[in-house]
């Protein structure tokens, strides 16, 4: 009787094959879905990929380890700890961004309390000096981390719908002056602001005008009468546009009508 012949093996790869295929798939899909989630900086991720590429059995280093040689080839115990992994790198990734970002509110806070500090002792100084020159009922001293500022009454300066200093206010500006040579090298910005009662003037069209050569009288005077660099002294009008007080009411107007006074620190001195 003839022999039997052998049967042919089974087509295709190994099942077992097939298997681990599908493995290797799952866990390719779970380390991209685990990564997505996670934030990581460029260090961090160059770690992970060392740590994949001597793990994964088909990556040229074999079935090595991640951590202290716990085998991931040993099973799929290990993927509870890549969870973990993941998150600590992600935390890492969010306290690294929240140290940045207290560091730089630090140095602004730093930054903007020597402003103030700067300028809450300019104007000490320029009410003990306003103080002795006896102008403590003309002149109003205020600051804030920019600025000292100086506030006049237009009322002690000019007559009504007028630009020019009336003469008793002229010693007063010179004073105000020699206080403020003590600050040549600060930036010096003359306001000159209105009530909003519109003008009737053929020499001025309006308060925005009228403003503006107030603060022009003023600026020039202290640039003849005191030592100060021309060049740092600024002038403005403002018009109604900046109300202190409310002007419906003679005693809110009053208050608008004023010239102010800006002494900038030096922190706020840049010319440009």
């Amino acid at each position: 009787m003839a022999k039997k012949r052998p049967e042919d093996p089974p087509a295709g790869s190994p099942a077992w094959m097939a298997t681990f295929s599908d493995l290797m798939n799952l866990l390719l899909c779970f380390f991209v879905l685990l990564f997505s989630m996670s934030t990581v900086d460029a260090d961090k991720l160059e770690q992970v990929v060392a740590s994949m590429q001597s793990t994964i059995s088909i990556l040229p280093a074999g079935g090595s380890s991640i951590g202290d040689g716990e085998l991931i080839s040993a099973g799929v115990r290990q993927l509870e700890f890549m969870d973990s992994y993941y998150n600590e790198m992600a935390n890492s990734a969010a306290e690294d961004s929240k140290v940045q970002t207290d560091g730089k509110q630090s140095v602004q806070e730093a930054y903007e309390a020597q402003e103030l500090s700067e300028s809450e002792k300019m104007a000490e100084e320029i009410q003990k000096a306003i103080d002795q020159a006896n102008l403590s009922e003309q002149v109003e001293v205020d600051f804030n981390a920019e600025y000292v500022q100086l506030n006049m009454s237009g009322a002690i300066l000019f007559q009504s719908g007028k630009a020019e200093l009336v003469k008793e206010a002229q010693p007063i500006v010179d004073k105000i002056g020699k206080i403020l040579e003590k600050y040549d090298k600060h930036v010096i910005e003359v306001e000159g602001h209105t009530d909003n009662v519109p003008i009737n003037s053929k020499r001025y069209e309006n308060n925005e005008v009228l403003s503006l050569y107030r603060a022009l009288s003023v600026t020039k005077r202290l640039r003849d009468k005191t030592d100060l660099d021309p060049k740092y002294i600024k002038f403005a009008g403002r018009g109604d546009y900046v109300p202190i007080a409310d002007n419906s009411t003679p005693e809110g107007r009053a208050r608008n009508r004023r010239v102010e006074i800006k002494v900038y620190n030096s922190y706020n001195s840049d010319v440009d």
